[in-house]
């Protein structure tokens, strides 16, 4: 039989919070099953959600490792008012009547978007005297914790007494706290302003978790990710359990200025230097991979040209090749200096593309692909993502932070096929999608539209035409 629980977010990135629900409860093998729409952006864009388990241990789960929980309680009633709280309290008697005999107790009312004065919360506590408590009150160690959360309009930016409003709440939840959300913390934890080592395209924290949570990332598990950077998701990765490897086209990304490689020496930092296994320089598209299916998860947030243009081995504009036999590089003996190749960009639409048919490669049977794809807000298509898939992996999650014009979407794929598929050609060829023709998603020359502040181009001013 299935129970419900009411789970307590951070009102922060809202359309994240669904992804990593269901993730978790596929890395710990149990479902959930929600009580409202998970596809109604205004139902999950508020602090309270009710889901339905089968076991309160599966809560106690999601509270452990969910980034974006703060509680999970069992749910006894919700109301517009008191009075509707009430009854439906007192019709759900069979859940909590089973604690009212000899069970220590304490309650908290609170509130989301208001401070609720003492008088008050103590005029509610004492509405619930109907449920007659038997137990004794401890306020320290209580064996339940009975939470009235009351929910009100967000306010912020506007000036008004502190009370004012104090009543008026949109809707009151009532339940057992099961658990506080243990995972939270990570947040300053791994709060970049106090790693020993970053750059200015590190991941923030809060982020990097939530990816780490998308990629399933757990003991025994090997994650790869092929433009770790300064390692934002290699410490997030490894502290849920799992091993790391990294590759970067920039050695000196990874490295740093001091002896010790920086990754590593942020990674001592956060005691979890012993699970990341190696950190090699190489383009990815000149890999050293012989065989596929290495790995569990490839995670990463591709360079896309904001602070850090993504680079692929090769000249901007090759020269052709001279008559005659090939020449042959021959170092100077005066010249200290090691060969650095050259390089040219690598398109984002490219790259995309390319990423994905890596991972179908790279990746074990139901392995994930997890990474950040900018777009330009009043040009997405949903097809933009459809286009980048192909045959043996599927779409997971597909979760936007807004930032206005432009956004960046954290999209997981599944491998969901058995079938060996041979090694990607990274031919720019093959960057335009084959399941969708002469589609050009809105994330193409990306880092162009970017600097030229997402004007239109000049034909459609000009024209005045119909925007599809």
């Amino acid at each position: 039989m299935l129970t419900q629980y009411l789970v307590v977010f951070a009102q922060v990135h809202e359309e994240f919070r669904v992804p990593e629900l269901l993730s978790v409860a596929e890395l710990h093998s149990f479902e959930i099953k929600f009580f409202e729409d998970p596809e109604d952006t205004k139902a999950t864009a508020r602090p309270f959600m009710v889901l339905e388990l089968a076991d309160e241990e599966h809560a106690r789960l999601l509270a452990r490792r969910c980034i974006l929980v703060r509680s999970v309680c069992e749910f006894y009633a919700r109301g517009r008012t008191y009075d509707e709280l009430h009854l439906r309290n007192r019709s759900c008697a069979r859940r909590w009547e089973r604690y009212v005999a000899d069970t220590s107790f304490k309650f908290l009312v609170t509130a989301f978007n208001h401070t609720i004065p003492q008088w008050r919360q103590k005029d509610v506590m004492e509405s619930f005297e109907y449920m007659d408590w038997q137990g004794k009150i401890d306020m320290k160690n209580p064996e339940v914790t009975l939470v009235c959360y009351e929910e009100y309009r967000d306010k912020h930016g506007t000036t008004r007494p502190k009370d004012e409003g104090d009543g008026d709440f949109e809707e009151v939840w009532f339940g057992r706290l099961i658990e506080t959300g243990s995972a939270r913390p990570l947040v300053k934890t791994f709060d970049v302003k106090k790693r020993v080592y970053y750059g200015n395209t590190s991941m923030e924290a809060e982020i990097s978790l939530l990816m780490a949570n998308q990629t399933l990332a757990a003991p025994g598990k090997l994650i790869y990710d092929p433009f770790v950077g300064t390692g934002s998701m290699a410490y997030t990765a490894a502290h849920f359990g799992a091993f790391f490897f990294g590759s970067d086209i920039d050695g000196r990304q990874m490295r740093g200025k001091a002896k010790q490689p920086g990754i590593i020496r942020a990674a001592t930092q956060y005691g979890v230097a012993s699970r990341i296994m190696d950190l090699c320089t190489f383009d990815v598209t000149q890999n050293p991979w012989r065989c596929g299916e290495l790995f569990d998860a490839i995670v990463t947030d591709p360079p896309y040209g904001v602070r850090a243009g993504a680079k692929r081995l090769g000249r901007k504009n090759p020269k052709s090749a001279p008559e005659g036999p090939p020449l042959v590089h021959v170092p100077r003996p005066d010249d200290p200096q090691p060969y650095i190749p050259p390089t040219r960009p690598y398109e984002l639409s490219e790259l995309a593309r390319d990423l994905v048919l890596l991972a179908r490669y790279m990746l074990r049977p139901r392995g994930r692909l997890v990474f950040f794809l900018p777009t330009v807000t009043e040009e997405y298509k949903e097809v933009d993502v459809e286009a980048m898939l192909c045959d043996g992996m599927e779409l997971v999650a597909n979760s936007l932070q807004d930032f206005g014009s432009w956004g960046r979407r954290l999209i997981t794929i599944r491998k969901t096929t058995t079938e060996m598929y041979p090694p990607p050609s990274f031919d720019p060829a093959h960057a335009v999608t084959e399941n969708i023709e002469a589609h050009v998603p809105a994330h193409k020359d990306f880092r162009e539209k970017y600097f030229q502040g997402f004007k239109k181009n000049d034909q459609d001013s000009s024209t005045g035409g119909e925007q599809h």
